[in-house]
């Protein structure tokens, strides 16, 4: 793939996953290949407070693990990101990126009492909490997974991630898909994030085509290997 080829694929990424997905990388390869010491980039009340290390609050939630672990984190953040900005943002990405500010800011809340350093977890749970996915427990497994492998308060974290995530869900959409009355307009992006970030791709124009799960063909009976499945529940959904 040429230069030129290799960012015009880039482009085609929606803008709010395009900067996650970059911050990721940004917080966390150089703590990886230990070119920066991870102290510079955690959460510490302290110095964000009587310091301003204001960029600890935004670093905080893009240092994720550390080899096959962060793999699977940044693998986890794109696809969960992608999938919310193209088919429940369509050209919506100012709301989106307005949202999910809000949210981590309610994560950020949650976790002051708890004394955390790190939130990339929380803001992946997060996410998932918003898309339709075959397994409606994930969210739950991740948590678990978190409580086994760093103990109550890493799973504590992820807890918080996911609440922020269900209520995040309720009051923009709710049972009825128009949330809870009152509150729509909080998930509109106000003007000067709509000046910062475009709407996103025009999903038909870029290669990448979302269709809906009724409208999809039956696979042909010639067709071989696996059939994943088109439809899901969405996470909290009996």
């Amino acid at each position: 793939m040429s230069y030129t080829g290799f960012w015009d694929e880039l482009r085609k990424i929606p803008p709010v996953t395009r900067f996650l997905c970059g911050s990721s990388l940004a917080v966390s390869v150089p703590v990886m290949m230990k070119l920066l010491d991870p102290v510079h980039v955690i959460f510490l009340r302290v110095l964000v407070t009587q310091r301003l290390e204001i960029w600890r609050v935004w670093s905080s939630f893009f240092f994720g693990g550390t080899g096959l672990n962060y793999v699977f984190e940044i693998i986890m953040l794109y696809r969960s990101s992608n999938t919310l900005e193209l088919e429940r943002y369509p050209r919506r990405s100012p709301d989106y990126a307005w949202q999910l500010t809000l949210a981590a800011g309610a994560i950020l809340a949650l976790n002051l009492p708890l004394g955390s350093f790190v939130h990339s977890r929380a803001l992946t749970s997060s996410l998932m909490g918003l898309i339709t996915i075959p397994a409606k427990y994930l969210p739950h497994a991740l948590i678990g997974m978190d409580l086994i492998m760093g103990g109550p308060k890493a799973a504590a974290v992820s807890v918080t991630g996911a609440v922020v995530g269900h209520l995040w869900w309720l009051v923009v959409y709710g049972e009825d898909g128009r949330g809870l009355s009152g509150l729509g307009g909080l998930g509109r992006a106000p003007s000067w994030v709509r000046a910062l970030i475009s709407d996103g791709p025009n999903v038909a124009g870029t290669g990448v085509h979302v269709i809906p799960p009724r409208q999809q063909r039956q696979p042909s009976a010639r067709t071989t290997g696996y059939d994943w499945g088109s439809s899901g529940q969405r996470l909290g959904s009996e």
